[in-house]
């Protein structure tokens, strides 16, 4: 909600019902219509095509909304449904992190606009699975802005792959880590998976390197790795910028109980 907004009170409900983003003047209902002056001017609301247009100034429609069924349960959210006659821009927020999912990655199915939920790229979360440990290494060669070598005295996991994010973190005092440090995307793994090559193209300042008692860790690519978003409960906002008449009946999602 915006810090500055029009109310209107309704003397038959004894109450205020309704907010508005825009600011008119003065403001009055009367005779089924919603009458508005701004700098001198009258407008009557609501009796042309166009929507969401305000003193000559458009608007998006947005709504905010929350799934919070079995508050005290960890939840994953794994889909938004919309049944409507158009997609919107979904923005989306847990208690463990955010998401978005663009208009475009909803697909139209027997009537709803449906999606499967994606976080945002670029977005860190070592709380979630997509965050994969290996430890520490045995030597390393190389610097930025070169390829560097890593390689460890056991294998590492089946589950990293290249193209995921290679990073570090430093020991701290009382068993606790520096937040990872980027070195950059994994490009190469050897045939006994005891060597990674990454790209170290980003990895500043130049001439970086990786120091010697550093934990290794890497991270999958947020939006590709996604399976939902999970928390007690998800709020979401969404938002349409079509200046037509555009109707929304029902925003449902997929969920089922997280089992990590």
């Amino acid at each position: 909600m915006p810090k500055n907004y029009t109310v209107t009170y309704s003397e038959t409900v004894q109450g205020w019902p309704s907010f508005y983003s825009y600011f008119p003047d003065f403001i009055l209902g009367m005779n089924q219509y919603l009458y508005t002056f701004k700098q001198g001017n009258l407008y009557r609301h609501n009796t042309n095509n166009i929507r969401n247009r305000y003193y000559e100034e458009d608007y998006d429609s947005t709504l905010t909304g929350v799934f919070n069924q079995e508050p005290t349960t960890v939840k994953v959210f794994k889909t938004i449904e919309l049944e409507s006659d158009d997609s919107w821009d979904i923005n989306i927020t847990t208690d463990l992190g955010a998401g978005f999912m663009p208009s475009s990655d909803f697909a139209l199915k027997e009537g709803s606009f449906f999606a499967f939920i994606k976080r945002i790229s670029g977005s860190k979360n070592l709380a979630l699975r997509s965050t994969q440990g290996i430890g520490t290494f045995v030597s390393t060669t190389g610097a930025s802005p070169g390829t560097i070598t890593v390689t460890f005295n056991s294998r590492v996991s089946n589950m990293i792959c290249i193209g995921d994010e290679l990073n570090y973190s430093l020991p701290l005092a009382g068993n606790t880590y520096s937040n990872p440090t980027s070195v950059g995307e994994v490009t190469a793994i050897t045939s006994d998976r005891l060597t990674l090559s990454v790209d170290a193209t980003d990895f500043l300042p130049l001439n970086s390197v990786i120091p010697a008692n550093a934990y290794i860790l890497v991270l999958k690519d947020p939006v590709a790795e996604s399976y939902g978003a999970t928390g007690y409960y998800l709020e979401f906002k969404i938002t349409n910028d079509n200046k037509a008449a555009v109707e929304l009946f029902t925003v449902d999602s997929e969920v089922f109980k997280s089992n990590p």
